[in-house]
C-alpha cells in the first residue's frame, strides 16, 4: 500500500544541528517510516503526567495505530519532527492542516494544529522552544500561516514555550483546556526572542568549554614530549583547578598515574561518579572516531581536537572532518578543531591550558581569537612579552584557537564574550569567515557593548586557507571590510595593528572626539605626529615643544593643561632621551605622566619614546604603583613580567600605552576615535520608513507570475518591460525606452517621446560604456537624430549587434549607480557609487546591509570620496539627495520584502536639483532559499 511517506520526498534541508539552552547540542530531522522503534522507545521513557498533558488522558502506551500515525507524513499537511541525541530521540513535535472548522485539510488552508512532547530527562534544555522555531519554519515553507494548539492549564511549561515564543497570540478558555492560536510569521520581537536564545546557548556552549570541571587528555604518552604529553604537562603546570586524567589506550594495565596525574587505558575506565567535562584528543586521525565515541558514551560535554590529517590534507581528510563533526554532534558535543592549537582560561577559578602553549598567558582583560596556530602563539608572545611593541603588563582572559574551524568557530566565541565580565576588548584573527552574515550581526552587537578589533589573513588571495571550507563569497574584499566597519568591526591590516589597538583599548578611554592635543621633547618627532594625525583623519592642534631641557615636573604640568582643555580629547606624548638620562629619571617622569593622566581619566593618553625602554617600563611600574593597584613587588622588572592585571576592572591600574613610532600610537589612536564615533551613532539607531506607492502583494504577484513561466532553479533576468513593471510597484519609475532597429523606426520613437531625445546601444559590450561612444544626447529633430544614427552603426556595428533604443532626454545632473546583490554569504547588500570609468577604476563604492535605514541611506550617499560632487563641488549647484536616498530605501525594501529578487541594477540614475531619474534598470529573480535569515536558529553544516 501507498503511504502519504511514499508520495513525497524526504525533505533533507529540514534536518539541523542545533545548540539547547544548557550549551549540548541535538540534532533535529524529520519523522520517518523507519522511526518506529525510535518512537515506541521514546514514549516509554516519558512519564505518566507528560503523557496525560499530550493526550489530556491517561496513555501508558502507544498502539501499533498511533505508532503508524506519527511516523507516516506527507511533509505538506502533515509534518513530524524529532529532536535527537545520539540516535534516540528526546523530543517530538508535529503538525497537522486544519480548516476554520478544526478538520483535517489540505492547502490552501493555511492553519495547522501543533502538539509537543518532551522526555522528562530533557525538560528545561530549551528544546521545546528549538522545535516550535523548526516546525514553524516548516510549515511556513508549506503555506502555513497560523497555529493552534490545545494545552491543560497545568502544562504550565508548555504554556510559557508558546508565551516566550515573541508571537502575537490569542488565548481562550473552553471545556478545561486552553487554546492558543498566533501567526507564525517572524515578527521583530520573535526574532529578537530567537537571537537572545541563541546567544545564551552557544555562549554556554563555549563556557563548557572554558570552564570545564575535568579534562582527560587523550593521546597522552608515557615519556616526555609529544602532543598528548605536552598538552598534559601544560596543563598541570598551569595550575587547572579541576581534575585531570591522562588517557592512552596503550598504557599498561598496573599504570595508575602519569607524574601524580590518574592514567587510565579508556575514558570509560574513569570512575562513573566522576564526570568528565572536556576531552583533549591528541591521537592520530583514523584513531579518532573510536575515541569519540568512547567520549559520547561517558557523557564528555566537549572536546578539542589537536589531531591533524582533516580538511587540510584534501578531498580524504575533508570527508573525514565531515564525519567527525556528525559523530561529535550525535552525541551533544561540540568541537574546538581539528588541528587545533587548544583554548586559554586564565580566571584564577580556572586556570585552563588545554593548548600546545607552553607558557600560562599572563591574566588580563582581552580576549584572543587565532584560527591560525602560529598566529595565535604570535600574539600570545606579543601581549606576554616586553620590548618590540607597545610595552607594559598585558594578558589574556580567554584564548581560542579553533583550527580547521569545523565546529566552534569565531561566531560562537563571540557569543561567549558578548557578556562575559572578565573580557573588556575581543581581538580575532581570521583567516576565513563562515558566515558573514551571522557574523555582522553578532559583531554590531558585541561591538556596541566591548572593541572588537578584526585582522583578516588570506584577504586577497580570494581563497579560503585549506582545511576552511566556507561558503563562497562574491564579494570583493573591500566590501566586506566596508560592511564589518558598518557592524562596528575595528578592521586593521596586521598583527602589529591588531596589538597596538587592542591595547589601548584595553588601557585607556576611548576619545570623546578627533582632537587631539601633541607635547613632547622634541619639535621634530611633536612635528611628525602631527603629520599623522592629519594622515588619519584626526584634528591635532600645534605641537607643544617643551625643549629637550624639560624635566618631570615640566611634562607634568604640560600634560595635566592638556587634559583640562574642554577642546582636547585625547594627548600623545613625544619623549627622547636626554644624554646621561638615568633610570630614576626614567620612573621620575613615569610617575609624573601617570600622576597627570589620573587628572583627566576621560580622556586617553598615548606615549611615543625613541629608543627609550627604560620610560616604557617604568609606567608600567608607575601604573602598578597607584592607587588601585594590587599589593605585591614593585620593581620594573617585575611589573612588566610577572605582575598580572586584576580581573575586576573597578581595580586594573590605567596603563599608559607606551609606543616605539608615532605611527603606531597615532593608527591606534584613530581607530579608537572611529569607534567611539561608531558607538555614538549606533545609540541612536536609524529606521526603516514607510514609502507611498508601495504596493507589496502586487509585487508578490507580479514575482509569483514570472518566476511560473521560467522555472530555471538558477534565476532568470527579467526583459525590461518586465523589470520596469515591478519596480513600479515599489514607486521606481524607469525613463520609457522605445526600439528603434533602424532609422525610420527611430523617427517614430523620437517623435512618440518628443525631442530632444538620446539615442543610445544596449548590446551587453557597450551598455554603460559612453566612453565608446555608443551614445548620442540632446537630438533635437529627425535630421540630426538620423545622422546619428547613420555615424553610430558604421563606427560601432549593425542595428542587430547594436540594438539601439531611443529614450526622452532627461534633466541634466550628476550620473550615479544604484546597485542591490544577494550574496550567498554575507546576504542582501546595497551598493551606491558615482557612474563612470573613473569612480570603478577607483573602486569608490560605498555598501550598506540591507534594510537600509533612513540614516544608513544619509552615510552612504555622503561616505563615497566623490560625494562633494552631489554637494555643489566647485560652485556647481547641489543636486537632490533627498529623492537619492528615497530611492537607495526603496530598492533596499524590494530586496528585503521579496527573497527573490536576488539582484537589482539602476545605471545610470540621473539625480538633478530637483528630483531624479533612471535611465536603465535591470533585474534578476530567482525562486527562494528554502531557510532564510528569519528562519530558525542552527548551527552550520559540516562542510
Amino acid at each position: 500500500m501507498e503511504t502519504p511517506s511514499d508520495r513525497h520526498a524526504y525533505p533533507a534541508h529540514w534536518e539541523a544541528d542545533v545548540v539547547l539552552r544548557d550549551g549540548g547540542t541535538a540534532r533535529i530531522r524529520p519523522i520517518t517510516t523507519a522511526d518506529a522503534e525510535h518512537l515506541t522507545s521514546f514514549y516509554e521513557q516519558v512519564s505518566d503526567e507528560s503523557k496525560y498533558y499530550r493526550f489530556f488522558a491517561p496513555y501508558p502506551r502507544l498502539s501499533a495505530k498511533d505508532v503508524h500515525r506519527f511516523t507516516h507524513h506527507d511533509y505538506v499537511d502533515r509534518v513530524g519532527l524529532a529532536a535527537t541525541v545520539g540516535g534516540e530521540f528526546i523530543a517530538t513535535v508535529r503538525y497537522d492542516r486544519i480548516n476554520e472548522h478544526g478538520m483535517p485539510a489540505t492547502a490552501p488552508a493555511d492553519e495547522a494544529e501543533v502538539a509537543f512532547l518532551v522526555q522528562d530527562a530533557h525538560q528545561g534544555r530549551g528544546v521545546a522552544s528549538a522545535l516550535l522555531e523548526h516546525i514553524a519554519a516548516v510549515a511556513r515553507e508549506r503555506g502555513i500561516r497560523r497555529f493552534a494548539a490545545e494545552v491543560l492549564p497545568a502544562n504550565t511549561k508548555m504554556i510559557k514555550v508558546f508565551r516566550d515564543a515573541g508571537y502575537t497570540q490569542k488565548r481562550s478558555f473552553e471545556d478545561g483546556v486552553v487554546r492558543l492560536e498566533f501567526d507564525i510569521e517572524p515578527t521583530e520581537a520573535s526574532l529578537a526572542v530567537q537571537h537572545a536564545r541563541e546567544q545564551r546557548a552557544e555562549a554556554r556552549s563555549v563556557q563548557r568549554l572554558l570552564a570545564p570541571g575535568s579534562v582527560a587528555v587523550i593521546g597522552v604518552g608515557r615519556a616526555p614530549g609529544g602532543v598528548g604529553r605536552s598538552v598534559l604537562d601544560n596543563l598541570r603546570d598551569a595550575g587547572f583547578t579541576g581534575r585531570l586524567y591522562a588517557v592512552n589506550q596503550a598504557f599498561e594495565d598496573d599504570l595508575t598515574e602519569i607524574d601524580g596525574v590518574p592514567a587510565h587505558r579508556s575514558v570509560r575506565d574513569i570512575d562513573a561518579a566522576e564526570p568528565v567535562d572536556l576531552a583533549v584528543v591528541a591521537v592520530p586521525a583514523p584513531d579518532v572516531p573510536e575515541v569519540v565515541a568512547e567520549c559520547g558514551e561517558r557523557g564528555v560535554q566537549g572536546l578539542v581536537v589537536v589531531s591533524a590529517g582533516y580538511a587540510e590534507t584534501g578531498a580524504e581528510g575533508r570527508e573525514r572532518q565531515r564525519a567527525l563533526v556528525r559523530q561529535a554532534r550525535s552525541y551533544g558535543m561540540r568541537i574546538v578543531g581539528p588541528n587545533a592549537f587548544g583554548i586559554v582560561n586564565t580566571s584564577p577559578d580556572v586556570r585552563l591550558n588545554a593548548s600546545l602553549a607552553p607558557e600560562m598567558p599572563r591574566p588580563g582583560r582581552i580576549g584572543l581569537f587565532a584560527q591560525s596556530g602560529a598566529i595565535g602563539i604570535a600574539l600570545l608572545s606579543r601581549l606576554h612579552r616586553r620590548g618590540g611593541g607597545v610595552t607594559g603588563a598585558s594578558g589574556v582572559s580567554t584564548f581560542v584557537s579553533a583550527g580547521n574551524r569545523a565546529d566552534v568557530s569565531g561566531n560562537d566565541v563571540l557569543q561567549y564574550w558578548y557578556d562575559d565580565a572578565d573580557t573588556d576588548v575581543a581581538l580575532m584573527y581570521l583567516e576565513s569567515i563562515g558566515n558573514p552574515r551571522k557574523f555582522t550581526r553578532l559583531a554590531r552587537r558585541t561591538a556596541a557593548a566591548k572593541p572588537l578589533v578584526v585582522v583578516q589573513g588570506a584577504r586577497h588571495s580570494g581563497i579560503a586557507p585549506t582545511g576552511h571550507a566556507v561558503r563562497a563569497t562574491r564579494l570583493p574584499y573591500a566590501t566586506v571590510s566596508a560592511l564589518l566597519r558598518q557592524a562596528g568591526v575595528i578592521r586593521v591590516d596586521t598583527i602589529t595593528e591588531l596589538v597596538d589597538t587592542g591595547l589601548l583599548l584595553a588601557r585607556q578611554p576611548l576619545p570623546e572626539g578627533p582632537r587631539v592635543a601633541i607635547l613632547g621633547n622634541s619639535e621634530s618627532l611633536g612635528l611628525l605626529t602631527y603629520d599623522v594625525c592629519l594622515s588619519e583623519g584626526l584634528r591635532p592642534k600645534p605641537p607643544q615643544d617643551l625643549t629637550t631641557a624639560a624635566s618631570a615636573a615640566d611634562f607634568r604640568a604640560a600634560l595635566e593643561q592638556a587634559l583640562a582643555d574642554e577642546k582636547t580629547d585625547a594627548v600623545v606624548v613625544t619623549a627622547i632621551p636626554a644624554v646621561g638620562e638615568s633610570p630614576s629619571e626614567d620612573a621620575e617622569l613615569a610617575a609624573a605622566l601617570s600622576a597627570a593622566a589620573a587628572t583627566g581619566p576621560t580622556k586617553p593618553v598615548l606615549v611615543v619614546h625613541v629608543e627609550l625602554g627604560g620610560l616604557a617600563e617604568a609606567l608600567s611600574a608607575a601604573a602598578s604603583t597607584g592607587p588601585n593597584a594590587p599589593r605585591q613587588r614593585t620593581t620594573p622588572e617585575t611589573a612588566t613580567e610577572d605582575a598580572p592585571l586584576l580581573a575586576q576592572p573597578e581595580l586594573a591600574p590605567r596603563l599608559i600605552p607606551a609606543y616605539p613610532a608615532a605611527e603606531r600610537a597615532v593608527r591606534a589612536l584613530s581607530q579608537a576615535a572611529r569607534y567611539a564615533q561608531w558607538r555614538r551613532d549606533a545609540a541612536e539607531p536609524g529606521k526603516v520608513p514607510e514609502h507611498d506607492s508601495v504596493d507589496e502583494q502586487g509585487a508578490a504577484d507580479l514575482i509569483a507570475e514570472l518566476l511560473a513561466k521560467d522555472s530555471d532553479p538558477k534565476g532568470t533576468d527579467l526583459a525590461p518591460e518586465d523589470a520596469q513593471a515591478l519596480l513600479s510597484r515599489y514607486g521606481i519609475d524607469v525613463r520609457r525606452t522605445l526600439p528603434a532597429r533602424d532609422p525610420d523606426e527611430a523617427a517614430q520613437a523620437a517623435r512618440t517621446l518628443g525631442y530632444p531625445v538620446a539615442l543610445k546601444t544596449t548590446a551587453p559590450h557597450l551598455r554603460h560604456r559612453p566612453d565608446l561612444g555608443g551614445v548620442r544626447l540632446d537630438i533635437s529633430s529627425e535630421p540630426e537624430l538620423r545622422r546619428a544614427y547613420e555615424d553610430l552603426t558604421e563606427r560601432l556595428g549593425k542595428p542587430a549587434e547594436l540594438r539601439p533604443v531611443v529614450q526622452a532626454m532627461a534633466p541634466r545632473g550628476v550620473d550615479t549607480v544604484v546597485r542591490a546583490v544577494i550574496d550567498p554569504a554575507a546576504g542582501a547588500v546595497l551598493s551606491f557609487g558615482l557612474a563612470g570609468a573613473a569612480s570603478e577604476l577607483l573602486g569608490d563604492t560605498a555598501h550598506r546591509l540591507i534594510p537600509v535605514t533612513d540614516k544608513d541611506a544619509q552615510a552612504v550617499v555622503r561616505s563615497i570620496k566623490t560625494s562633494p560632487i552631489l554637494f555643489g563641488w566647485r560652485g556647481a549647484a547641489p543636486v537632490d539627495t533627498p529623492a537619492l536616498e528615497e530611492l537607495l530605501q526603496r530598492v533596499s525594501r524590494l530586496v528585503d520584502d521579496h527573497p527573490e529578487v536576488v539582484g537589482v541594477s539602476l545605471e545610470p540614475v540621473v539625480v538633478a536639483e530637483r528630483g531624479l531619474t533612471v535611465l536603465g534598470a535591470s533585474v534578476r529573480l530567482a525562486p527562494p532559499p528554502a531557510r532564510d535569515d528569519l528562519g530558525p536558529r542552527t548551527l552550520p553544516v559540516a562542510y
